[in-house]
């Protein structure tokens, strides 16, 4: 049986993970709307004000995988919950168990910080993601949708002077 290898990420592998994140935004019909660099990972990931940590699997010291997540609160449950930013396997070494596996282990760091849940997003066309997600027990949580303020946008709000604060 093949072993996957799990590991917190460390500075040295912001080329890995920047790597990782091209391959997810490419998968997602998203590249076109990616900005991140190295630097700007490095400082957000290991930074001194850092919130969201890396892991990536390894299969014979190959990596073949990774997963980004942080903690948010919930105020309906009173506790922090584990927030999945992206789970990406690359398209080779997909159904041999390897997310179930990255799940299990962030499912894990959830449990042993008393996290009262765990959530993350999926595209609705992304139709292997849903059924893999529902098939370990995860639902969808239908009647709500995702609102955002990109960059832009969060600046324009910001500096609205009718809704400055004194």
């Amino acid at each position: 049986m093949e072993k996957l290898v799990i590991r917190k990420c460390e500075k040295e592998d912001v080329p890995l993970i920047l790597n990782f994140i091209k391959q997810i935004a490419e998968y997602e019909k998203l590249l076109d709307t990616l900005t991140v660099n190295e630097a700007t990972l490095e400082t957000s990931l290991f930074g001194h004000n850092s919130k969201a940590e890396v892991i990536i699997g390894y299969l014979n010291n190959e990596p073949i995988g990774y997963a980004v997540y942080f903690f948010n609160f919930s105020t309906f449950t009173g506790k922090n919950g584990l927030y999945l930013e992206d789970l990406f396997i690359k398209p080779e070494f997909r159904g041999r168990s390897f997310g179930k596996t990255l799940l299990h282990y962030l499912a894990q760091i959830a449990v042993e910080k008393n996290c009262g849940r765990m959530e993350w997003t999926v595209l609705d066309w992304n139709k292997p993601a849903i059924d893999f997600y529902k098939s370990i027990g995860a639902m969808p949580m239908d009647g709500w949708t995702i609102f955002r303020l990109d960059e832009s946008s969060l600046k324009n709000f910001s500096d609205n002077p009718n809704l400055k604060i004194s």
